[in-house]
């Protein structure tokens, strides 16, 4: 299989590292505007095929195109890839736009090809063990998803926090939750360059389920950290942590019944707390590996066109709350 990964920049040369080290691929190659680049790409990787242009990609004997460009470039990069029956892997977010997104899904399903999005962080050992353990309900029923992912920079140009940071606890909570939600609520300012720099955004799901993000690019501390709770168990996932990034708590409340003054008694219960094993294989070398395995042996890829349009729904109602004060926006 050959591949051409577009866009060098920050990202590119991970994606670059973990193609080539794939054994199914044969081939990889690269395009990018900046010549200085490609010239880095190619002192790093002397294997590497260098391309003069996209048009040039598009009209090689590629297999699938990898685009690490900015987002406003995937609606119509990607459309041109698939238009010329190459397979296609996105970075997030997938693109601008739901319709962008709807549009891209059609293509590929109409010509056949897989269209996949890098939500890099469902490939982690700590992402795929906490599906594992939601999944096989060891924490009862989810009360809630809560996320923090701040930091101090990277300022981007094109597109505000919630974009670009986001996407990646969004495509999480995508994931493990597997459940649709019914509105979103979002408030943020800015502060340096016109764009939102500090975010919160809250996700509403049925029942009594709720998920809220914090984004910042103002924090003094980086932190990565994600709280789910259980009507039985809790976890903390802190992916800054050295060593037991998950962690499960046999913590929670138990209310029951009685007559008198307090209808409800409310117990707390403490237990105790364990860190399980987790794979620590690199991510974007399984999400490398899957995009290869799903051109190849024709399976859906686990991070599909579907799971970046989740993402993207949810980014496209944010925005419309955001300018509207913080009103809730129904999702269709």
């Amino acid at each position: 299989m050959k591949i051409a990964i577009v866009g060098i920049g920050y990202w590119g040369p991970n994606l670059v590292r973990n193609f080539v080290a794939t054994d199914e691929v044969t081939s990889v190659g690269c395009f990018d505007l900046s010549s200085e680049r490609l010239k880095f790409i190619k002192r790093r990787n002397p294997s590497i095929t260098l391309f003069n242009s996209y048009d040039e990609v598009l009209a090689s004997d590629v297999d699938a195109v990898v685009l690490s460009t900015p987002v406003s470039t995937h609606y119509p990069l990607g459309k041109m890839a698939l238009e010329h029956d190459k397979h296609l892997l996105l970075e997030k977010p997938m693109a601008a736009s739901v319709r962008e997104c709807e549009e891209l899904i059609n293509l590929a399903d109409k010509r056949n090809l897989v269209l996949m999005v890098d939500h890099t962080f469902v490939f982690t050992g700590a992402v795929r063990k906490i599906e594992e353990i939601v999944k096989s309900n060891l924490i009862g029923d989810v009360y809630y998803f809560d996320s923090v992912r701040i930091n101090l920079g990277l300022f981007q140009h094109d597109v505000n926090v919630l974009w670009d940071l986001a996407p990646h606890d969004l495509s999480i909570m995508d994931y493990i939750l597997q459940r649709k939600p019914t509105a979103v609520s979002s408030v943020g300012v800015h502060h340096i360059n016109g764009i939102e720099d500090v975010a919160y955004l809250a996700v509403h799901f049925d029942s009594n389920l709720i998920a809220h993000f914090h984004i910042n690019w103002l924090a003094p501390v980086k932190i990565r950290r994600i709280l789910i709770g259980g009507s039985k168990q809790m976890i903390v996932y802190d992916d800054m942590e050295p060593s037991e990034k998950v962690r499960i708590y046999d913590k929670g409340v138990e209310a029951t019944t009685q007559e008198g003054i307090y209808s409800t008694l409310v117990q707390y219960r403490t237990g105790d707390m364990y860190a399980p094993k987790l794979d620590n294989s690199e991510a974007l070398s399984l999400m490398a590996q899957d995009f290869v395995g799903a051109v190849q042996r024709k399976h859906k890829p686990t991070t599909d066109g579907d799971a970046g349009l989740n993402v993207v729904r949810i980014l496209e109602a944010a925005d419309r709350s955001l300018r509207n004060g913080g009103k809730v926006v129904k999702l269709l």
